[in-house]
């Protein structure tokens, strides 16, 4: 399990790494990213293989990912959605929302009145199922974000400063 949980752990790396050179992350990000993808999809991959449920796990990764992010922004001194990112882009639903799609054509095609009633629920599952991961993605990216949030707005200048009148 051991050996699993590190080839997981090391392909999310690449694949982070791959997303963020991508993204034209600064070269000094550019590790970062991939630790955590890795990390965050290492968390994911674990906790799936102790039955965990996929929304938990990939929830658990992506907060991960938030809070990790947020600290490394403080560390590297760069934008927190440079590294966190790429990192999220792992954990992508891809296979469900192909799925999906794919269901969408059949049902199409078919015709609603021959369309069997397992493809309709299965069609229905991935879509909400494909939802629900994308949803925990922005979720563990914005928690932290919202969470860590400086008040300060430095450079920013306030309408009435512009000498602008709003009606």
């Amino acid at each position: 399990m051991w050996m699993d949980i590190l080839k997981d752990a090391a392909l999310s790396f690449f694949v982070a790494l791959g997303f963020a050179l991508l993204f034209e992350t600064p070269r000094k990000a550019l590790w970062v990213a991939g630790i955590l993808g890795g990390l965050g999809h290492c968390i994911r991959f674990t906790m799936l293989q102790f039955d965990f449920g996929l929304v938990a796990s990939t929830l658990s990764g992506t907060l991960f990912i938030g809070l990790a992010g947020i600290y490394c922004a403080h560390r590297i001194h760069t934008p927190p959605v440079v590294y966190t990112l790429p990192a999220c882009i792992t954990m992508i639903p891809g296979l469900y929302a192909y799925r999906t799609m794919l269901g969408c054509i059949r049902i199409y095609g078919e015709g609603v009145g021959q369309t069997s009633s397992t493809l309709l629920q299965d069609t229905v599952y991935n879509f909400i199922l494909t939802s629900s991961l994308l949803f925990c993605l922005a979720i563990g990216i914005c928690v932290a974000a919202l969470f860590f949030r400086k008040k300060s707005v430095k450079g920013i200048k306030q309408i009435s400063d512009l000498g602008l009148k709003i009606f």
